[in-house]
């Protein structure tokens, strides 16, 4: 077999798992938890910030939602297939540099 398709195959494994395993890492660290928005955190700025620009709330679909949702619930399989979607084929051309 190809050297060149295994080395891919395994950047585009590796990156995509990566990035499936630290989103929701990141998101709960930014303070965004199951348990709500985490005081004194990034994500407390964030809503913050969201909601005096929206007169007092936060608008639904907007990126605090978004990555609370992620953070109380986890990605869901339509983020978890765009991120493969993106992830797997920078692994892979990431893969096939490595010697």
């Amino acid at each position: 077999m190809n050297p060149n398709i295994i080395k891919a195959a395994i950047g585009g494994g590796v990156a995509t798992g990566v990035a499936l395993v630290a989103a929701p890492l990141i998101v709960g660290a930014m303070g965004f938890t199951a348990a709500g928005i985490s005081a004194g955190s990034i994500a407390a700025k964030m809503m913050s910030a969201a909601a005096i620009a929206n007169g007092g709330g936060v608008a639904a679909g907007s990126i605090v939602a978004v990555l609370q949702s992620i953070g109380a619930a986890g990605l869901s399989f339509v983020a978890k297939v765009g991120l493969a979607f993106v992830c797997g084929p920078v692994g892979a051309l990431i893969g096939l540099k490595i010697p």
